[in-house]
């Protein structure tokens, strides 16, 4: 490696070229895939789908990595996977793998030392095998129940040596198999945040509006007789900038805002003393307290309101503020 240069704009250049030949290589090669989208694929599918264990991902270097990186994908998509190193596995994590388990060994050459050492072991357990391998005439090819090839017509790096092209492809091929996986299985946005419960998506899914009203745990309201000056009250003294106004049946009618009464005060104190009813808003947007925060959340930005009554049977038991919501981590 040559440390003393200079950089120079000429340098730069090159090398920015240098990296979108790089795009442009490994594009290519995740776009050449296409072709293993077949028989084996769908055979890679069925054998998968009629496992009663787990899928056991292992590999060596870069596609150890690669490896464990799907191992996390299929798990967290609904499809049970763990990884096992070749190397450990040649000295006694094969332990790990049981007759019902898919194990998914990922070779680019297909002739990885600890991973074909491992295929007799395999053979024996019983377990099935899919391969993911550029060589479909290689060893790991031929041990194979299905073999997935990743062929790649070039490595990214220039001088053809270190895995570029070729880790990204069976990334991508790997990627492809847990997400049609996923799909028959009928996976769905909930089940995927129950399996990330700290994540802010775990937290938009699972989070409803009847968890966030714990927050502040306060329901201003008033009947349509009440007036105006009393509402404020109510207001203030719930720390909300809003309060839901009810009929004689307790059913929600509408709202009347801290924002509604500062506007009438520019024009006069008249209304004051008489009924919220001739000032409210009707019939107000509302949520039920089953519904997910996380489209309290919508409604209240489309709307462009802070505060967004929640109901049960048409009666408001709560009041929730885009604050409370911020507070919730929802957003």
């Amino acid at each position: 490696m040559n440390k003393d240069f200079e950089l120079t704009d000429e340098l730069l250049k090159d090398s920015l070229e240098d990296a979108e030949e790089v795009l442009k290589i490994e594009a290519e090669a995740v776009l050449g895939l296409k072709k293993s989208i077949d028989e084996k694929f769908k055979k890679a599918v069925k054998l998968i789908l009629a496992s009663e264990g787990r899928i056991v991902f292992t590999g060596m270097g870069k596609s150890g990595l690669i490896a464990q990186k799907l191992a996390a994908t299929f798990s967290s998509t609904g499809t049970p996977a763990f990884f096992v190193h070749a190397g450990e596995a040649m000295h006694g994590d094969i332990g790990m793998v049981t007759f019902d388990d898919v194990v998914i060994a990922i070779s680019h050459s297909g002739e990885t030392e600890e991973v074909v050492g491992l295929l007799p072991a395999i053979r024996r357990i019983g377990s099935k095998m899919i391969s993911l391998t550029g060589d479909k005439n290689s060893t790991l090819a031929e041990y194979s129940d299905v073999c997935l090839n990743t062929d790649i017509e070039e490595e990214a790096c220039p001088h053809g040596l270190a895995p570029t092209a070729s880790t990204t492809a069976t990334l991508a091929l790997g990627d492809a198999l847990a997400i049609a996986l996923s799909n028959l299985k009928g996976f769905t946005p909930e089940d995927f945040a129950l399996f990330h419960p700290g994540g802010s998506l775990g937290r938009k899914l699972l989070t409803k509006v009847k968890d966030v009203l714990e927050i502040r745990n306060e329901n201003p309201v008033v009947k349509v007789n009440t007036p105006v000056k009393e509402a404020l009250f109510t207001m203030t003294e719930s720390k909300m900038g809003s309060t839901s106004v009810v009929d004689e049946k307790g059913k929600l009618v509408g709202i009347i805002t801290d924002g509604d009464i500062r506007r009438l005060l520019e024009k006069s104190m008249d209304f004051i003393d008489k009924p919220v009813e001739e000032y409210m808003t009707k019939d107000p947007t509302s949520i039920s307290t089953d519904k997910l925060a996380a489209k309290a959340l919508n409604i209240m930005e489309e709307r462009e309101i802070n505060d967004l009554p929640a109901v049960k049977n048409g009666k408001p038991i709560g009041m929730l503020n885009f604050q409370d919501l911020l507070r919730a981590n929802v957003i």
